[in-house]
């Protein structure tokens, strides 16, 4: 059983004040793996004093040292992607190829970040002044568990390229894969209290991370439901944020698109991390004429899908991470199926073979309509709501007809029609007949999907003040 009980605060691996402990589950078994121990308000102080004190020196390094120190964090990080692929697998139940793509990318996250260093202006002109682009200050990194390298990296990246310091809370329940990206990160050797990082509670430490005034910024990925409470937190002290939030992403077929690559592309995009990602497109909407085409290639491209160990290599669905999710999601299915939704494939059953572990059956409902909860709510499980539209104006009003707008999907063989439909998704992504992500365009969320943008130069700004000169 692995025991963590260290936090790091100004570049050393330290004790917490906090007593506090939580058990790590394997989510396949549920069993416990482990336990680590959570800090608190008075070890939080702790890290933001070490941050503060190390941003007067740090963010006066130049685009140089810090394209080096980012450089030094890739090549820390490469070197335990087995550790982190294996620790990815047992925590929280990612399949073995998505653990080993999404650690990849938390990797590559600070390569990128390099990159955009190159040709970003710290100095520009605006009119007759000259406008220069200064580092916030210490920045406050709340990170969810179901990509936890991922999101460290990512963001510590965007700080550290724009001359910010940083305390990062990740989520407890991930703390075995954290304590591994601690222990590369502290191998690239950056100055003390550049980076602290503290276990804990989102009511313990990322209150007190959100409400400290000496954090300049805060950047959250997690439910919208959160946000908004950092949001109202960070208020009083006029922090800057960058909340990254739920989704209902709608993903539209057109009837021109070809049926036997867009229906398995649309699982394959509702299904990703089992079902547990703010991106997933969760609502598929097609052609109301060929619906009964639709459901023959649905309940093919299902049956493909491979629900089990995510330690084998073919799995394509693991468990749920938690029980507590795994609770969520049944009874979300049971509630679709009393509204009136019909059950395509899937079901509250567990798989057979599979009960020990929070695995949850692919679903699909069809006769979906707007009023059913199914097709409103997040339900961050492999649950796939069918919905049917009858022109292209219906269903570009049915993709908006959600609280949401973090990402879109479209899928059509007439490529300018597709961008005239992107332009009317209210959406701060939208991917046309592809899966791909791109780690230098911006990404976030329009309406109660988020504030701001990650990734690229529009995510470094999100890092900088701009300050002008006027002689």
């Amino acid at each position: 059983m692995k025991i963590i009980d260290q936090i790091y605060i100004n570049g050393d691996f330290v004790t917490p004040h906090g007593a506090t402990t939580f058990d790590l589950i394997n989510p396949t078994t549920n069993q416990q793996i482990g336990r680590v121990t959570l800090g608190d308000e008075t070890d939080v102080n702790r890290a933001i004093a070490a941050a503060k004190a190390a941003f007067t020196t740090f963010s006066k390094t130049t685009v140089q040292q810090r394209s080096n120190y980012l450089q030094r964090l890739h090549d820390a990080m490469i070197k335990r992607l087995p550790d982190l692929v294996e620790a990815s697998v047992i925590e929280y139940g990612a399949p073995r190829q998505r653990a080993l793509a999404s650690n990849q990318l938390a990797a590559d996250s600070f390569l990128h970040y390099k990159k955009v260093l190159e040709d970003f202006s710290f100095t520009r002109k605006a009119g007759t002044s000259e406008v220069v682009m200064e580092p916030l200050g210490v920045v406050g990194i709340i990170t969810p568990w179901n990509a936890n390298a991922s999101y460290i990296c990512n963001k510590l990246a965007t700080a550290i390229a724009a001359g910010c310091s940083a305390v990062i809370k990740p989520s407890e329940m991930s703390a075995i894969q954290t304590q591994i990206v601690t222990e590369a990160l502290h191998e690239a050797q950056l100055p003390p209290g550049v980076f602290n990082i503290v276990n804990g509670p989102g009511n313990v430490v990322g209150s007190a991370i959100t409400l400290h005034p000496d954090i300049a910024k805060i950047s959250f990925t997690g439910s919208t439901a959160v946000g908004k409470m950092i949001a109202r937190g960070a208020a009083d002290t006029m922090k800057r944020v960058t909340l990254e939030l739920g989704g209902k992403s709608a993903n539209i077929i057109l009837d021109d698109a070809d049926f036997h690559t867009a229906i398995p592309m649309a699982v394959a995009a509702c299904f990703m991390n089992n079902g547990q990602a703010c991106i997933a497109g969760t609502r598929l909407l097609v052609p109301e004429a060929r619906l009964e085409e639709v459901k023959a290639l649905l309940k093919t491209a299902v049956a493909n899908v491979k629900t089990g160990d995510p330690m084998n290599e073919t799995t394509t669905i693991g468990p749920l991470v938690s029980r507590k999710q795994y609770d969520r999601v049944q009874q979300y299915i049971q509630l679709g199926i009393d509204q009136g939704a019909e059950l395509l494939t899937g079901g509250v059953e567990q798989p057979a073979g599979l009960e020990a572990g929070n695995f949850v059956q692919p679903t699909v409902f069809t006769g979906v309509t707007r009023d059913m909860r199914i097709a409103s709510e997040e339900i961050f499980g492999p649950v796939m709501s069918v919905m049917t539209y009858k022109t292209t104006e219906e269903a570009i009003d049915i993709a908006n007809d959600t609280v949401y707008g973090l990402m879109a999907y479209i899928s059509s063989s007439n490529e300018k029609k597709a961008r005239e439909i992107a332009g009317k998704i209210i959406a701060g992504r939208v991917l046309i007949n592809t899966l791909n992500h791109d780690p230098l365009a911006p990404f976030g969320g329009f309406k109660q999907s988020g504030i701001g943008r990650e990734f690229g130069a529009y995510g470094l700004e999100e890092y900088l003040e701009p300050k002008t000169i006027i002689l």
